[in-house]
């Protein structure tokens, strides 16, 4: 990884940190108190063994220091205690937003562009990436406070008792922070090979879970395996690369600091039997001072081995908040929104001019488009497969950039408040999504508000009562993922009844029949002729004899609009007529 970006990320990472600044700062007070703590703890026990040792003085006259010495050590657990729970939070609270950043971003770009990437990326940089990290925000940062706090104080209670301890420790603390950084150069690298990995494997799964029935019908599960055992292989060896990275660390920093504690052991070793005689200020080496100063030797590395541990932690981060940071500040242009209300939501009307709809990259989709669709106007939107009527339909949506002009109300789609413009649309597709949840819990999605009887009232006009009876637990009744348990006819009579309930002005209706036998279309069709009478509705349809019933008829060819007008006026001539001609041919041969 560039070193500019590697501490660009770094940088990243630090501004995030200042969201939970007031945990962070609770977590590095407590350990502060906690090295405060240490020394006092060192100090009493020092002095007990010095008594006992030296002076010979009856235990029960140290009664004192040992209460002291029991408090003093339940108070560090209660530091480390309190620590971990305002370290956690801190990061808990960090997460949160990133995570947060990350679905509004998502919910900017919309599902055009989501659908450009398998849905396990997006799982995986949500969930995986973000929990990673966690540490780095709980104990890396305040840990990077932590290791500079404690040592200086520890260097104010030795140096006072000894310049020579005090001096060691002086020079060979920066040795465990310089060989942690230099066997740490290429963690940030290993973590961000690794969650790459992760995230092909993440989306090579999902994708072929999902088409796993598909697969099994042409005979590709086996080597579909094997492509998956091969993926894995990778993901496993760059797992075990950041493994390798982190025990390498590791045993650096136990080594250093081994080394660092010896010096110090050694030096009052050959001090006691009078071979070195300096450092004590002119005062002999007590007992109470060896040991005083051999009990903080190892404290004061710890602290500095602490960050070196984390600092694995570090590289994780690094190495997830890349994918981050690179997603966050992606060029795709979402779709602009501003803040004004639209006037007259009970009543919708649509006129576009010169539109071109943009892809997520800039690119044209479809257009120049010029048309209107007036108010209680019922229209159809056809064409063949590729001709644009999607790109049009997710622009009208909002999920689009565009160039031109697209007027709802005669305000500007750029100039209104989203989340009010899709709170006046209901929406039928031809797959209708049905999340985990009762029945109830689905048909209420878009009005979480409404009464019982409001809700059967929906269900009966979409047919859809009738099934929902027949049901075990009735409206309680529980919905898999991607309608598990319903059959398609059932599930799009759900949809419909939802549609209902939002009670939009402007209904879409993409293929709302598009897989559905024979009864399921005719009550589906039923349903909702009688759900958009006297509605402003765009119906995207293959099956040509419904464009009848509808006033007015969009053809659309090659991302351009070829034909505009009522059905009997143009279904003679132009694309429309080679249609018809193609479908009456293919009724025909059937």
């Amino acid at each position: 990884m560039d070193k500019q970006l590697q501490r660009d990320l770094t940088k990243w990472l630090k501004s995030q940190s200042k969201l939970a600044k007031r945990w962070l700062m609770l977590s590095v007070g407590l350990g502060f108190l906690s090295g405060l703590l240490l020394v006092g703890q060192a100090a009493l026990l020092a002095h007990i063994l010095h008594q006992l040792i030296i002076e010979h003085t009856d235990k029960y006259q140290l009664v004192s220091s040992f209460i002291g010495l029991f408090i003093i050590v339940g108070l560090r657990a209660g530091c480390s205690w309190g620590r971990e729970i305002f370290g956690y939070r801190c990061g808990e609270q960090i997460r949160l937003h990133i995570r947060q950043l990350i679905l509004q971003r998502l919910q900017q770009l919309g599902p055009a562009y989501i659908k450009g990437k398998p849905a396990g990326v997006w799982a995986s940089l949500v969930l995986e990436q973000v929990e990673e990290m966690q540490d780095f925000f709980s104990r890396y940062i305040p840990q990077m406070s932590i290791a500079v706090l404690v040592p200086l104080v520890i260097l104010f209670a030795v140096f006072p008792l000894n310049w020579a301890a005090g001096l060691i420790f002086l020079v060979t603390a920066p040795l465990v922070p310089m060989f942690m950084a230099l066997v740490g150069l290429g963690a940030a690298d290993a973590n961000r090979r690794n969650f790459k990995a992760l995230q092909r494997l993440s989306g090579h799964f999902y994708d072929r879970l999902q088409g796993l029935p598909t697969l099994r019908l042409f005979h590709r599960a086996e080597a579909e395996a094997e492509n998956l055992h091969a993926a894995s292989h990778v993901l496993r060896k760059r797992t075990m690369e950041v493994l390798r990275m982190a025990f390498l660390s590791s045993a650096v920093l136990e080594f250093f600091s081994a080394i660092s504690v010896a010096i110090v052991a050694v030096y009052f070793g050959f001090s006691f039997i009078g071979e070195l005689n300096f450092g004590h200020y002119g005062v002999p080496i007590s007992l109470f001072t060896g040991l005083f100063i051999l009990v903080l030797a190892p404290e004061f590395y710890q602290p500095l081995r602490d960050l070196g541990t984390f600092y694995h932690a570090k590289a994780q981060a690094i190495g997830a908040a890349e994918s981050i940071v690179e997603f966050l500040n992606s060029e795709a242009d979402g779709m602009s929104q501003g803040q004004t209300n639209l006037d007259s939501p009970e009543t919708i009307s649509i006129s576009a001019d010169q539109l071109e709809v943009l892809s997520p990259q800039g690119q044209v989709l479809a257009g120049p488009l010029s048309f209107s669709i007036n108010a209680h106007e019922q229209v159809a939107l056809v064409g063949p497969s590729g001709a644009g009527k999607t790109s049009l339909l997710n622009a009208l949506l909002g999920f689009l950039p565009y160039r031109g002009s697209l007027k709802i109300n005669g305000t500007e789609l750029s100039e209104l408040d989203h989340s009010q413009w899709r709170q006046a649309i209901s929406w039928v597709g031809q797959n209708p999504l049905l999340l985990h949840g009762t029945v109830r819990d689905n048909i209420t999605l878009g009005n979480p508000l409404a009464t019982e009887q409001h809700i059967k009232q929906v269900a009966q006009q979409a047919y859809a009562d009738e099934f929902i009876q027949r049901l075990e637990q009735g409206y309680q009744h529980q919905v898999g993922d991607r309608s598990g348990g319903l059959s398609v006819g059932q599930a799009q009579r759900i949809a419909v009844a939802r549609a209902m309930l939002q009670s939009g002005a402007f209904w879409i209706l993409d293929e709302p029949t598009a897989s559905l036998d024979a009864n399921s279309e005719h009550l589906v069709l039923e349903s909702l002729k009688n759900a958009v009478n006297g509605q402003t509705t765009l119906m995207v349809s293959h099956r040509l004899d419904q464009l009848a019933a509808m006033d007015r008829v969009l053809v659309m060819e090659n991302g351009k609009l070829v034909q505009n007008g009522p059905f009997e006026q143009i279904r003679q001539q132009g694309l429309l007529a080679e249609m018809l001609a193609h479908t009456d041919k293919r009724d025909l041969d059937a």
